[in-house]
């Protein structure tokens, strides 16, 4: 397994972590039936990447998504998201089937995505980034007294902190840039939010920061995907995991039946590999 899935102890002392909001009692509290994959598969020329993955997701459920790298994690998402077509399998949101050919597809079904390089724009303000291709317009103009005005009410709902919207992207830290993705992703109105690595590389004040937002879009009903390596923050958030295995799904599991102990050996088929063992002994 990678040195990142080691950072599980990178999160601040007992004492200073904020209380969980989520229900860690065991029983799914997630509402009803967002998105179901079933046997989903993908090939990139003779490299098979998925070999028939399964994953469901509810409302208002923070889903984790975890494996080791070259697991299949982000291809399975980005399947979901339109932006890779899947081979074989079937895609089921809200009840219905779907088959996405584009990100225009996902979006439309209501899906959102926020990848790891965030695709802000550097040398646009945090309201441009916020409305870019959607500005509020007065008459053939942008309203920038208005998309400004919107951008200061969605940061504050979902109580992210900026200087100033007129702040250029480039001098935000990596948590706030990170903030203001998920922000500008929320503001699309998700039914589903898949968030890849929205952790990676962050102080422990900013990882704060970004877990109470997700838990915050999972309030609101959103079923919430959560890719990442760092194992504490889904004990924070996250209200089931699925693990992925050279390109398959191998386990799902309520976040209270886990410790990290046991994630680590689902993660790294450590039993498997000492059964398979004993076996050919």
């Amino acid at each position: 397994m990678d040195g990142d899935t080691a950072t599980s102890q990178d999160t601040a002392p007992a004492s200073e972590q904020p209380e969980s909001e989520h229900d860690k009692s065991g029983q799914n509290t997630s509402g009803p039936e967002l998105v179901r994959l079933e046997g989903i598969t993908k090939s990139f020329g003779a490299v098979k990447s998925l070999r028939g993955v399964d994953l469901r997701l509810g409302e208002g459920e923070v889903l984790g998504l975890v494996g080791d790298n070259g697991a299949g994690k982000s291809t399975l998402m980005k399947v979901l998201a339109g932006a890779i077509r899947h081979d074989t399998g079937r895609i089921t949101v809200a009840g219905k089937d779907v088959r996405f050919h584009s990100p225009a597809d996902a979006r439309a079904e209501h899906i959102g995505i926020v990848y790891q390089d965030l695709a802000l724009c550097d040398t646009l303000d945090v309201a441009s980034n916020l409305f870019l291709g959607r500005e509020p317009k007065r008459g053939p103009f942008v309203d920038r007294r208005e998309m400004h005005r919107q951008a200061a009410e969605m940061l504050s709902t979902l109580h992210v902190r900026v200087r100033s919207t007129y702040q250029e992207i480039g001098e935000l830290s990596g948590g706030q840039r990170q903030a203001v993705a998920i922000a500008r992703a929320v503001s699309f109105k998700p039914k589903v939010l898949i968030l890849d690595e929205p952790t990676a590389a962050l102080a422990v004040a900013e990882v704060r920061q970004v877990l109470r937002m997700i838990r915050e879009v999972a309030a609101q009903g959103v079923g919430v995907i959560l890719i990442t390596h760092r194992l504490q923050d889904l004990f924070e958030v996250c209200d089931r995991i699925t693990v992925m295995y050279e390109g398959r799904s191998v386990d799902d599991a309520d976040i209270a039946e886990l410790d990290i102990e046991k994630l680590v050996g689902l993660i790294t088929r450590a039993d498997s590999s000492d059964a398979d063992s004993e076996e050919a002994a």
